[in-house]
């Protein structure tokens, strides 16, 4: 997913770590980033926790998109401040799932939070085959192996 990102990568987002239902997700705030107070633009700092969202919200390997989301402004971001967006899993169930993302800066003052509400539509990020792999004897015949 992250190769196909280009609005992540444009913005110079780095992607850190992912697991099931949880992406750390970083961002330096640049010039170009700033509105005109001089503060980084509350725009970029959705895009940083909307990112980690997605990639939290789609670490289960069932696509998924967001259905809705709010951001909390708790204090500014300056230009060269290095953002930091933890997103985590709340709730899952169905077709649906929660997620809260914390937007800190280097020094861990909280930024900004973010909720997110996924929706899964079809398909997967790997792709799923219900093939046994090699050394398959040591598993059930309901398992299934990811192949990338």
């Amino acid at each position: 997913m992250w190769e196909e990102d280009k609005a992540s990568q444009a913005l110079g987002m780095s992607l850190i770590e992912i697991t099931p239902g949880s992406a750390l997700m970083s961002m330096t705030v640049r010039s170009d980033m700033a509105n005109g107070h001089g503060m980084c633009h509350g725009g970029f700092m959705f895009l940083l926790a909307d990112s980690a969202f997605a990639f939290a919200c789609n670490s289960h390997n069932q696509r998924a998109v967001a259905a809705g989301a709010e951001i909390h402004f708790v204090s500014p971001a300056k230009i060269g401040d290095v953002l930091t967006a933890q997103a985590s899993e709340q709730h899952r169930a169905g077709r649906s799932g929660f997620y809260d993302v914390r937007v800190t800066d280097q020094n861990g003052e909280l930024i900004a939070l973010f909720r997110g509400r996924s929706a899964t539509i079809k398909g997967h990020l790997v792709e799923v085959s219900e093939r046994n792999s090699p050394g398959a004897d040591r598993k059930s015949p309901g398992d299934t192996a990811i192949h990338r």
